[in-house]
This record gives structure tokens, C-alpha cells and sequence, in this order.
């Protein structure tokens, strides 16, 4: 699964360890996501997309 993470953090000239850190993670695992090696939980995507002010569906792309 893809995702805008990393474009829309950028857009609110924030860091991997800010967001990390206030969503409640380590930076490795934002690293992970951006780079699609993990998939969050629900609830921390609902979070990430909340802190980036999208809707989850924005955040993430199903590839199909």
C-alpha cells in the first residue's frame, strides 16, 4: 500500500521525529511507512491522517 506521508509532512515542514513523536511511534517506524515497508494499524493511520489534516483516504493508495 502506498501512502502521502512523506509529501504532506513535508508540506507542514515537519520531521520524521516530530511526527513521530506526536503520534506516538519511533521515527524508524514513520521511516517504514513512508517507504511502504510497513502498514500502520488502523488507528494509527486514522491518527497519521488526522495530524496531517486528510482524509485516510487521501493518505493511503490501495494499489489494486
Amino acid at each position: 500500500m502506498n501512502n502521502r506521508i512523506r509529501e504532506l509532512r513535508k508540506t507542514k515542514n515537519m520531521t520524521q521525529e516530530e511526527l513521530a513523536k506526536i503520534s506516538g511511534v519511533t521515527r524508524q517506524t514513520i521511516n517504514a511507512i513512508e517507504n511502504s515497508k510497513y502498514n500502520p494499524t488502523l488507528e494509527l493511520a486514522i491518527k497519521l491522517a488526522r495530524l496531517l489534516g486528510v482524509h485516510i483516504d487521501e493518505l493511503f493508495i490501495l494499489e489494486g
